[in-house]
């Protein structure tokens, strides 16, 4: 994955050294800090259950449906 963060830096000639640390550093800060958060990983399920949930397949069958493989 690409770094697409900015990369800052100040130009400015009347500022010091440590002025423009603390500008560039607080500029780091609120970039950090108004991030949009990351979306939590989908829950990975275990092969079984996701065959299952592929296939359409339940544990037990439902009661008062007729069944699909016999025509009555």
């Amino acid at each position: 994955m690409p770094n697409r963060r900015p990369q800052l830096k100040l130009i400015a000639p009347s500022a010091s050294t440590e002025e423009a640390a603390a500008v560039v550093a607080a500029l780091e800060r609120f970039m950090r800090d108004t991030a949009t958060a990351h979306a939590p990983a989908p829950e990975r399920l275990d092969g079984w259950r996701r065959a299952a949930l592929e296939e359409g397949v339940s544990r037990e069958p439902e009661t008062g449906l007729p069944d699909p493989w016999i025509n009555t």
